[in-house]
């Protein structure tokens, strides 16, 4: 895990390898979404992106249901640029995700209270000012002190297909 993270903080400072534009078709969770490119054949099937930058409540983690909603409310069938910065270990494209008013989505979910910044190595991640002033608002998962960061939550509670005993544990304490 640390290794896909590492490489996405690396391809966010990297020079864009390719952008597309298209529109969301379905939202995963709270920051993977499904994309269908404009350029795409009809029979083609949507691509899998990861939103880099951020890290978003899993489904099974509080506030990963709202962290999707969220998401779905702004951008399904929506049109959008994607600047792509190449495939994670899971094969999902990875990237940013612009609205055509030009509006940051990521910088949006974190501001939000819906993710964090991706952190690394001790670095706040490229929307560390977004959560700096979501926490200081109080806003969505930062109005609770035991909000855990997913990694966290993994680390503590196994994967959201782990046995439900282990996740409501970190939902009653």
């Amino acid at each position: 895990m640390r290794a896909a993270l590492a490489l996405t903080l690396a391809l966010l400072a990297a020079p864009q390898a390719h952008s597309m534009t298209g529109v969301v078709t379905h939202v995963s969770d709270g920051d993977t979404i499904w994309v269908r490119p404009d350029d795409a054949p009809p029979q083609r099937k949507p691509l899998k992106l990861r939103l880099v930058g951020i890290d978003a409540p899993e489904r099974c983690q509080p506030g990963g249901a709202e962290a999707t909603a969220a998401l779905k409310a702004r951008v399904l069938h929506r049109h959008v640029a994607v600047p792509t910065h190449g495939v994670d270990v899971h094969g999902r494209v990875l990237g940013g995700l612009f609205l055509d008013d030009g509006s940051d989505v990521a910088a949006w979910m974190v501001e939000s209270g819906h993710a964090w910044s991706a952190r690394w190595r001790g670095r706040p991640g490229p929307y560390a000012a977004q959560e700096q002033a979501a926490r200081e608002r109080g806003a969505g998962l930062f109005a609770d002190a035991r909000a855990l960061e997913p990694s966290r939550f993994r680390k503590a509670h196994g994967p959201c297909d782990a046995p439900a005993r282990l996740r409501s544990s970190s939902s009653s304490d």
